[in-house]
């Protein structure tokens, strides 16, 4: 049995039920897995204490919605300044040359880059499939970097010549599509407390799959227990193009289709409606708010004050780093906060709400607050350590509101079932210059 405490914490925000903050806290870990959260008090025999003196204490973050694979394609020029549909058309001819190594090293770059911000847990959306490529390039990246995964397969299957937008080079055979949601569910998905790996079902988004095909996954995904996600009414394009080709609204469409539920999450959905907001709440259907993303894309301001407020699901993604361009889910959370606060006034959004949706909104919008999210004796060990000590947080009242409103930005220490993947700012598992340099090869032979 292996154990682990944390001691001296300045603040650990346990997040729980009653969203407790305990001064000088004390965390005692056993085998992954939290005993008991207290207020400082002698140490015990450990195999590894860690002592938090001048640090804030978090859930580890989550993030729930990226496409790893954009990592080797961030500020391509064709795609800076464009709104999302001509932003796709930019990149697909990119992404189609992209082969097995391409997707194991951006998806490692990515997933690093999510654990220097204090992110023990994401998912990723991979919906292209060329030269090769398979799921298991990214579950096996995520495995060096040693955070908790959540990869979905993705799907495209309606390209140009059948009215759709991105090129038929990179559309599957929806048999094809149907065989591979089922082979990567059955090889890969771990439905166990404490999984490092699960696996969702992700058709891309409805311009670029056919309503069969939406109607199959949301079958699938049901009879499988597993989750399912896709794109829902990201921009002004999104809801026009529902509207011309489904005759209804996107969260009309969704529900029709299946796509409702507590096992369903979609991304954006910043030009939900009233009516549509109302839907999601009442089925429980979660959302990836990515507002770096919205804003980059020019896509708009997400009602998530308004999804807030009537029970909606939230949860934040930091996207695609093709279209943010960088995957720092800590600057995604202060991002939200100050979204909201433009739109609806400076005590709209508390840090400690963004906090909260960065945390236990992402565990549960993936369906694991049950195990996540928090830190209450029970729950897996996913866990922040934040030194709050240095010059980005000196002057701060407040250690836990100035993790979103000054910093730091970068996480001390890293736990993820009680073990470290990041301690003392640096990556335990990985090189990151290594990462780096192999990146910058892999992305100039994608520009060659």
């Amino acid at each position: 049995m292996t154990k682990l405490q944390i001691i001296n914490a300045d603040v650990v925000v346990t997040m729980d039920a009653g969203r407790h903050e305990i001064a000088g806290g004390t965390i005692l870990i056993e085998d992954g897995a939290i005993v008991s959260v207290s207020a400082s008090g002698q140490g015990q025999i450990c195999d590894e204490t860690i002592d938090a003196r001048g640090c804030v204490v978090t859930p580890g973050l989550v993030n729930t919605h990226h496409h790893l694979f954009q990592t080797l394609t961030r500020a391509v020029p064709a795609g800076q300044d464009a709104l999302l549909f001509d932003w796709l058309r930019a990149l697909y001819p990119v992404w189609a040359r992209m082969q097995p190594e391409d997707m194991f090293v951006s998806t490692q770059l990515g997933l690093a880059e999510l654990a220097l911000s204090g992110c023990t847990m994401s998912s990723d959306h991979l919906y292209i499939f060329p030269n090769g490529v398979r799921l298991e390039d990214t579950i096996d990246a995520a495995a060096t970097v040693g955070v908790r995964f959540h990869p979905t397969r993705g799907a495209m299957s309606v390209g140009e010549s059948d009215g759709g937008l991105p090129p038929d080079t990179l559309v599957e055979n929806e048999r094809d599509i149907v065989e591979d949601f089922i082979r990567v569910v059955d090889a890969l998905h771990d439905p166990s407390d404490g999984a490092m790996v699960r696996v969702g079902l992700a058709p891309c988004s409805p311009f670029s799959v056919s309503t069969d095909l939406m109607k199959e996954a949301a079958a699938l995904a049901r009879d499988k227990q597993v989750m399912l996600h896709t794109h829902l009414a990201e921009n002004d394009e999104d809801i026009a193009y529902s509207l011309e080709n489904f005759g209804c609204r996107p969260g009309q469409y969704a529900e029709d289709l299946g796509w409702t539920g507590d096992h369903v999450w979609h991304a954006h959905c910043v030009k939900l409606d009233e009516q549509e907001i109302d839907l999601f709440a009442k089925t429980r259907t979660g959302v990836a708010h990515c507002p770096c993303s919205n804003c980059r894309l020019g896509s708009g301001i997400a009602p998530v004050r308004e999804m807030r407020d009537e029970g909606v699901r939230v949860a934040l993604g930091v996207d695609g780093s093709a279209s943010n361009d960088a995957g720092h889910l800590l600057s995604e959370a202060r991002q939200a906060m100050l979204l909201q606060r433009v739109r609806h006034g400076a005590n709209a959004f508390a840090a400690r709400e963004a906090l909260e949706i960065a945390t236990l909104g992402g565990a549960t919008v993936l369906g694991r607050a049950n195990e996540l999210g928090s830190i209450e004796p029970g729950k897996r060990a996913d866990i922040a350590i934040w030194d709050v000590s240095g010059l980005e947080a000196a002057g701060a009242w407040d250690p836990v509101a100035a993790l979103l409103l000054c910093g730091p930005l970068k996480v001390r220490d890293l736990l993820v079932e009680g073990r470290r993947v990041v301690s003392g700012g640096e990556l335990t598992g990985v090189d990151a210059r290594k990462i780096a340099e192999h990146a910058h090869k892999r992305v100039a032979r994608l520009m060659s």
